[in-house]
């Protein structure tokens, strides 16, 4: 079974019978159900279900697979979501299969970054269906990301007045302009990065002497593991909302945090949680990013 269950309220374990059980209630009474027909010819099913007390908050399971011949549904996998809200991206995305099962991964390169960012597609159906019809590539599309976490933290804000602020946003800007020109093929904007990074390095072995690392460093977005889609993050909270999994009864924490200037909402059990979340204080744990991508031809 998915281990991010325990984000969305599963955090006792469940018997496998027990959970294909649930799995087929689930296509049965989902709340949103998609199909599509690939280039194979063979029909696709995504079934969704909502287990949040509060319908504006949107996590639960999907139960993706196949129709056979007797328009049977066989169940090939499922996973739990979270729907997140606001748009996180207008990059463009290249979207690659899974090897070992009908899934897709997305890839964002985001310039507020620095690195790419691979995340788990969530409307593989709408993907699908747009690749079948040859519409892709499309434009206008924009990138919503979401993420589940099984441990997280709760961190002090680092003190910054106005002036502080307003400094690191034109430094912010600045970096976005140096790499959009790097890749273009720019070698001054190289150069001018590396060394950017060698001070910064150099600053950082120097306070890290005397002073907390988490004071040095106010936020950061790295990959974490062998997953792809699996990121150890540090950012502000900008908005917190607490709910309960309608079958469990586990308060669940929905946090909306800004990093590295993405901002997108993280899902995680309160019994995960160390510390109390408040808006300006600091998240950090590891995720499971998820991405939706919202085509301007589904709306």
């Amino acid at each position: 079974m998915h281990k991010y269950l325990r984000a969305i309220g599963f955090s006792n374990l469940i018997k496998t019978k027990q959970y294909n059980d649930f799995l087929r209630d689930i296509v049965k009474n989902s709340d949103e159900r998609s199909y599509t027909i690939t280039e194979d010819e063979v029909v696709l099913g995504e079934f969704s279900k909502n287990l949040s007390f509060d319908k504006n908050l949107d996590f639960g399971i999907t139960v993706s697979g196949e129709f056979d011949e007797d328009d049977k549904f066989m169940l090939n996998y499922s996973y739990p979501y979270l729907a997140g809200k606001g748009i996180t991206s207008f990059e463009d995305v290249t979207i690659e299969r899974h090897a070992a099962k009908d899934s897709y991964a997305g890839i964002c390169d985001d310039e507020r970054l620095g690195i790419s960012v691979i995340f788990y597609l969530r409307n593989m159906i709408q993907y699908v269906s747009a690749k079948t019809a040859d519409k892709l590539p499309m434009r206008g599309t924009s990138l919503t990301l979401s993420a589940l976490s099984v441990s997280g933290n709760i961190l002090l804000p680092v003190k910054k007045d106005e002036e502080q602020r307003q400094q690191i946003a034109r430094e912010q800007a600045g970096k976005r302009q140096l790499i959009a020109e790097a890749k273009k093929g720019n070698e001054d904007a190289m150069e001018t990065l590396t060394l950017e990074e060698m001070d910064t390095y150099n600053v950082i072995s120097r306070r890290i002497r005397h002073e907390d690392v988490y004071s040095v460093v106010d936020t950061f977005f790295m990959p974490y593991g062998v997953e792809c889609d699996l990121y150890t993050v540090m950012g502000e909270i900008m908005e917190v909302k607490k709910t309960t999994n309608t079958i469990t009864n586990e308060e669940i924490y929905i946090l909306t945090i800004c990093c590295n200037e993405l901002t997108f909402d993280v899902c995680i059990n309160i019994i995960d949680l160390f510390g109390e979340p408040k808006p300006g204080r600091r998240f950090k744990g590891v995720i499971w990013i998820q991405g939706y991508i919202n085509f301007p031809d589904y709306k």
